[in-house]
């Protein structure tokens, strides 16, 4: 039986796996870009660089990690951290396009445009998490016990609220954040974005 425990150090390797593996709306997105890394760069391994306190694994019988949570508890001060300490690490693995044009560019150009006060949700909804499960991961209740471990701690430490962002061709992953009680919030043009409150 999977079970869920904690982030390791040792588990980063499987963060980029199993982010590129479900990058793609939910599917694998392995060679769409000329780096497979961008991905986790971008979405799973500056959390738990920054947070690994936030951060949760599915670890299967014979020890694989197939499926994790990452977040953050204060979306402005990740971005300041993202922009000010990670990303300028990787400058030279992902230079910048004058006009950003190809879905990796584009892509990039998100990476060099993280910083406070760029996303309007943040405020209201200080938290944001991404969670990936790969597909033998799925339909085991996993997911939603990922989710009940993060908001547990987040409740804990006195945040009131939580956003996140998604895909919207991932239609699948729009049910389940509606299940778990999540509604939608305000949107960039192509994106999908949804918050929850926490009891305090």
């Amino acid at each position: 039986m999977p079970r869920i425990r904690p982030y390791r150090p040792s588990d980063r390797a499987a963060m980029y796996e199993i982010c590129l593996k479900t990058a793609d709306a939910g599917k694998d997105a392995t060679g769409i870009f000329s780096d497979d890394e961008l991905w986790g760069d971008l979405f799973a391994v500056p959390y738990v660089e920054r947070h690994p306190d936030l951060a949760w694994v599915v670890e299967s019988d014979d020890e694989r990690v197939i499926g994790y949570i990452v977040a953050t508890d204060d979306t402005d001060a990740f971005q300041t951290w993202f922009r000010d300490e990670w990303w300028p690490a990787l400058a030279a693995k992902y230079p910048r396009a004058a006009e950003p044009s190809t879905r990796e560019e584009k892509m990039i150009e998100y990476g060099y445009r993280q910083a406070p006060g760029t996303n309007a949700n943040a405020a209201e909804y200080p938290a944001h998490l991404h969670i990936d499960l790969l597909p033998e991961t799925q339909g085991q209740g996993l997911g939603r016990r990922l989710i009940e471990t993060l908001f547990a701690e987040l409740t804990r430490r006195g945040v009131p609220a939580l956003h996140l962002g998604m895909d919207p061709a991932n239609t699948g992953a729009a049910a389940f954040y509606e299940r778990l009680g999540m509604t939608p919030l305000p949107a960039e043009p192509g994106g999908q974005v949804y918050g929850v409150r926490f009891a305090q």
